[in-house]
């Protein structure tokens, strides 16, 4: 592929459910390359599968890649170029193409049944040898296809694979050489006429002038066949897309990622109060590194430095953890303005405001004391549910801690102090609070505030318990603390 052309990369999934974190990382390498390179990224959806590639699953993929701001050049309601992008409006192509390949000998019509398919791969096994067509319907007669025909049977299109070999540069990891005796002629259409993957992912690749193609290892076995479409398509071997094949993603128990160990939604990572650009961040350093063992980094940081040298070829661990820090570290560093916007949502989702105006005023003041303390978004409902609930209760978790003679005594003489107080800010809570508690009752902080803290916020994990109060206000705080005693 000549480096003059201007690069051209695809994201192209098949949306059988919602986009994942192995699809998302994809499409984040090849959003970060074409960002990188001033060149095109180009959004195909791969739905021949119409069983499992519903119109709701597509949609749900374009929310997604437009919430994480990975927004494409060309594709779904964008258009573009090359276009149509989604390839159930493609199969008149996909039949031309299949057609020439019958047409010039690249190709042939295979009749063999499933039952007699699966007989050969039998025979395979019980020999120890490798599975695969066998070649039964390379060269068959005018008798017997018309023998075959009679019989009703409709052949599947096949690609003829010559011996051999192919070999390609993948970017990540060097020459790759596959030997065609493990390369059996491959299905391209099947017998009601609908493409396979491999025919339309390599066509589409060439008509849309994609010049590099950033996956998943997983599909690196696909690249041969791949590679001998483009030969029948009488694509010269310069012009071919040059490949880069990512590392696997695995979970923290070294086993392929899955929902057990991490791989669920993005969607889910969403709903949970990941901030896409947390989410983006955290993916980005799944095989590839920034360099100087940097773990923040921005969407525009990795615009500039991601180059696909720095792809490592080793497989990358998934650690919920290290997402939640770095999720965490992002919420600390909006400004007071976006983290509102972000906070509202999840607050009338949950149920704790309606959005009126006072509201949206107290919340205003209560996020900065939790801001420091989050490190989702989801936390935030639970955390400032006390300043709302018009039926204020203690936990049934917290309840026993409040209920011995100690707290009693505690609570009173909160109650006592606190209604005399004339300062109600949080300064001045504090300070009558911890002259009452500690220095003439001598209880030790965790002890002393702690019954204070469930008395008023319902629970033993709070923001802040002195600006807890402030904001709550003293007829509230009082009344909460009575109802304790």
């Amino acid at each position: 592929m000549s480096s003059t052309k201007e690069v051209r990369v695809r994201f192209a999934p098949s949306p059988t459910g919602e986009l994942h974190v192995g699809n998302i990382r994809t499409a984040l390498f090849d959003w970060a390359y074409a960002r990188h390179t001033g060149g095109k990224f180009v959004f195909r959806i791969e739905d021949t599968d119409t069983e499992r590639v519903t119109d709701e699953y597509i949609q749900a993929a374009l929310g997604t890649l437009r919430w994480l701001g990975l927004e494409w050049d060309e594709g779904p309601e964008v258009g573009g170029p090359y276009g149509p992008y989604l390839q159930s409006q493609r199969l008149d192509i996909y039949a031309k193409y299949a057609q020439q390949f019958l047409d010039t000998g690249f190709a042939y019509h295979c009749y063999c049944s499933a039952e007699e398919l699966e007989a050969v791969r039998e025979a395979q096994r019980a020999a120890n040898v490798a599975p695969g067509y066998n070649g039964h319907c390379r060269n068959l007669t005018k008798e017997q296809v018309a023998e075959y025909v009679a019989m009703g049977r409709k052949p599947v299109v096949r690609m003829l694979m010559p011996d051999g070999t192919t070999t390609f540069t993948d970017l990540i990891r060097g020459e790759v050489i596959f030997d065609h005796n493990f390369v059996p002629d491959f299905v391209l259409v099947r017998n009601d006429g609908s493409p396979l993957y491999t025919l339309a992912v390599a066509v589409d690749d060439v008509l849309m002038k994609i010049t590099h193609v950033l996956r998943g290892e997983d599909l690196l076995s696909s690249t041969p066949r791949q590679i001998r479409v483009y030969q029948a398509m009488g694509v010269a071997p310069e012009d071919y897309p040059l490949f880069a094949h990512l590392p696997f993603v695995m979970g923290q128990d070294n086993a392929k990622l899955s929902k057990r160990n991490g791989e669920v939604s993005i969607a889910w990572y969403r709903e949970a109060g990941y901030l896409p650009e947390a989410i983006c961040n955290y993916l980005a350093l799944l095989g590839w590194s920034p360099g100087e063992d940097r773990e923040d980094v921005t969407m525009q940081e990795l615009v500039e430095l991601f180059t696909v040298e720095r792809v490592h070829s080793s497989p990358a661990r998934f650690d919920m953890k290290k997402l939640e820090a770095i999720n965490g570290d992002k919420i600390r560093a909006l400004t007071p303005e976006a983290f509102l916007d972000w906070s509202l949502p999840f607050l009338t989702r949950a149920g704790v405001i309606t959005g009126t105006d006072a509201e949206i005023a107290l919340v205003k003041q209560a996020l900065p004391i939790i801001q420091e303390r989050i490190a989702t978004l989801a936390e935030i409902p639970p955390m400032l549910k006390f300043l709302f609930t018009q039926d204020f209760a203690v936990a049934d978790d917290s309840v026993a801690k409040i209920a011995d003679e100690q707290s009693k005594k505690v609570l009173q003489v909160s109650l006592d102090r606190l209604t005399a107080l004339a300062d109600w800010s949080h300064e001045g809570i504090e300070g009558v609070l911890r002259t009452a508690l500690i220095e003439e009752l001598g209880l030790k902080p965790r002890i002393a505030f702690g019954a204070v803290r469930i008395a008023v916020t319902g629970s033993h994990i709070s923001p802040p318990l002195f600006e807890s109060m402030e904001l709550l206000g003293k007829e509230k705080s009082l009344e909460r603390i009575k109802a304790s005693l």
